[in-house]
């Protein structure tokens, strides 16, 4: 996991926990707003209720006790200060004034008022506030109707109810003919003033009705917290896990490039996708076999400083190997100079299609191999590598020979070493190959015939075949390379551009006229 993949899981673990704790933190919130709710409506329904039961209170006093003594006077007066007066008893708003007086004493949540823009002559006035006057208005616009205003805070709830105080027949008697009443037109039903109720509700005391759901609350959001201090845990174990991973993955990756140098591709691609098991196991298939070797290597390692034939042969074989992979042919190992091919495991594509792909690989080594000489020809090396190589088809055994601890992945069998004698015995530059891979490759190459040989391990006598060209449309050129005191020529047809053909053309027949005048100089 690279660095920005790494950012990436922290920021959505990051917007995870912050989602997280926004939901956790608001359910208090919308447990708030629905409490806040609860009490306004409470309280609306106290206030109606509480206003409606000091309203039946006075409206039973002043019919069924204040008017039935009115009609029948006595000694019982009505009057307002019926303290000062001895069996007197008070006038309806002043009963009103008492139970609101009462009432807040007894209930320090719950105030009442009952007010009045027409006081008595010797009453203080009274202090109405802008919401108080101005329902007073509105009320005596339409009495039918209570007016309720709801105050939220943080803390505590607040509902005022108001409503009409209007003149009842015996209130209408009383009030006209009053010495102290400062109107004396009242008709039934005029709005004389207002009664307001206030009640006071603190939300704690309706919080803690949800003691169960808090304490719910509050063990999910510990569970919540714990969570995504694991989860962030967790997510630091698995980048820290990622890290050493990917540290381990770059090693092993490098690792296994470098074991990739020492065996074959297709070993390699094979074993690490599973198709082959690292244990001793060997098959008997048939094969193409290639062996090459680089003639008079020992002389020219006599010649050349080490470091130098070290270059000029590793070299050889990267260009070698990069023909051979093209190709698809595996190459088993390196023996000194020469090198060791074959085709058929542990990949094929049929017996003809692998002995044909060796000889092609065989025909554009030798091509590459000359394009080499010319070049190391020109940086000074006087006699560059030249190589013989033998190609045969057989049954061999191929597989991993070895021990537990130690095995190679090779082949071995008699076919594998007629190879080796069929490559001793071409000329410098020159492929030759048995009867069995001919008969394979008949049909893209030109070849003639060597004298049989016989090989120890192999019954039948072995008919060389030396391959003079490939025909089949993949190499259209033919190469010319010969070297010897006083001749050096190498001529590559498809390399040679066509505006080039008459100039080579000219210095050929330069060359051929060169040796007919010296030939001609001793009869003169």
């Amino acid at each position: 996991m690279d660095e920005d993949n790494r950012q990436t899981l922290r920021r959505r673990s990051g917007l995870t926990a912050g989602l997280i704790a926004v939901l956790l933190l608001a359910l208090p919130v919308a447990v708030w707003l629905d409490l806040t709710n609860l009490a306004d409506a409470a309280l609306r329904r106290q206030a109606s209720d509480l206003n409606s039961v000091i309203k039946s209170v006075r409206h039973y006093y002043a019919a069924n006790v204040v008017g039935r003594i009115l009609e029948h006077p006595g000694d019982v007066k009505v009057v307002h200060d019926y303290q000062n007066i001895p069996g007197a008893i008070p006038i309806p708003a002043t009963l009103s004034l008492e139970l609101g007086r009462v009432i807040g004493e007894q209930q320090s949540n719950i105030s009442y008022r009952f007010v009045s823009d027409y006081p008595f002559a010797n009453r203080a006035p009274h202090e109405l506030d802008v919401f108080e006057r101005e329902a007073l208005a509105a009320l005596r616009k339409d009495a039918s109707a209570n007016i309720v205003s709801g105050k939220a805070g943080l803390f505590s709830d607040s509902v005022r109810l108001v409503s009409p105080v209007t003149m009842a027949p015996a209130c209408v008697a009383c009030h006209n003919v009053h010495p102290e009443s400062p109107k004396t037109d009242w008709k039934v039903g005029d709005v004389r003033g207002i009664q307001e109720v206030t009640i006071t509700q603190p939300i704690a005391a309706n919080l803690f009705s949800f003691k169960f759901l808090l304490a719910y609350f509050a063990l999910a959001a510990v569970c919540g917290v714990s969570f995504l201090a694991m989860q962030r845990r967790q997510a630091d174990r698995i980048v820290a896990m990622n890290k050493e991973l990917e540290t381990n993955n770059d090693f092993l990756a490098a690792l296994s490039m470098k074991i990739s140098r020492y065996i074959p591709p297709q070993i390699y691609k094979s074993i690490f996708s599973g198709q082959k098991d690292v244990t001793i196991h060997t098959e008997r298939k048939k094969l193409t076999i290639f062996f090459s070797d680089i003639q008079n290597f020992t002389a020219t390692t006599e010649r050349l400083q080490p470091e130098l034939i070290t270059q000029l042969l590793n070299e050889y074989f990267t260009e070698m190997s990069e023909i051979a992979h093209r190709y698809g042919g595996t190459i088993d190992k390196f023996i000194g100079d020469a090198m060791l091919i074959f085709f058929g495991d542990p990949e094929t594509k049929g017996d003809r299609a692998d002995a044909q792909a060796c000889v092609r690989m065989a025909w554009a080594m030798q091509r590459r191999l000359a394009e080499l000489n010319s070049k190391w020809r020109a940086a000074g090396i006087e006699q560059p590598f030249r190589a013989r190589m033998g190609i045969n088809s057989g049954y061999c055994n191929v597989g991993n020979f070895g021990s537990a601890d130690r095995m190679d992945y090779t082949i071995i069998g008699a076919e594998a070493n007629l190879a080796a004698r069929l490559q001793s015995i071409a000329e410098p530059g020159g492929i030759v190959v048995s009867y069995e891979t001919y008969a394979l490759v008949s049909e893209i190459i030109s070849a003639h015939t060597l004298p049989s040989i016989t090989m120890k391990g192999i019954s039948r006598d072995v008919v060389p075949y030396v391959i003079d060209h490939l025909h089949d449309g993949t190499e259209q050129s033919e190469v010319v390379i010969e070297k010897m005191p006083g001749l050096d020529v190498y001529l590559d047809t498809a390399a040679l551009a066509p505006t080039d053909s008459d100039k080579a053309r000219a210095i050929l027949t330069r060359a051929l006229e060169s040796l007919d005048k010296r030939e001609l100089r001793p009869a003169e």
